[in-house]
């Protein structure tokens, strides 16, 4: 029923800049929380940004802080990852996830998502 649709991802020189978009469809209410993870290859999947859509709590990963800017438009009820100087190890899948719930757990967390995305693999090259 929910349907998250990832965009955007794609190669990148060193120092560039992406733009990744999530479209959440398949309710009829907004989302409580959608965030960003990202997977490189042998390693675990990583939070990168959040945000909780009542009163637009933002978090971020410390490595992403600065670089990244998340932000959402909820008529659409899509989520952007704005990515500027990027970097060899930002190189990942960029998955979108999102929860209709609420639950104590941190937007940080991979366990508080419901949802996620099928990924699209950002590429920055040096």
């Amino acid at each position: 029923q929910v349907q998250l649709v990832e965009s955007g991802g794609g190669l990148v020189q060193a120092g560039g800049s992406l733009r990744l978009s999530c479209a959440a469809s398949g309710r009829s209410y907004s989302p409580y929380a959608m965030g960003w993870f990202r997977q490189a290859p042998g390693k675990e999947r990583e939070f990168v940004a959040a945000i909780v859509w009542s009163g637009g709590t933002l978090y971020y990963a410390d490595s992403v802080k600065g670089r990244f800017t998340i932000s959402r438009d909820n008529a659409k009820n899509t989520m952007y990852l704005q990515m500027n100087s990027l970097k060899p190890e930002d190189t990942a899948v960029y998955y979108c996830a999102s929860t209709w719930t609420y639950s104590s757990r941190s937007p940080t967390s991979t366990r508080r998502y419901d949802h996620w995305g099928q990924g699209t693999q950002v590429t920055a090259s040096s």
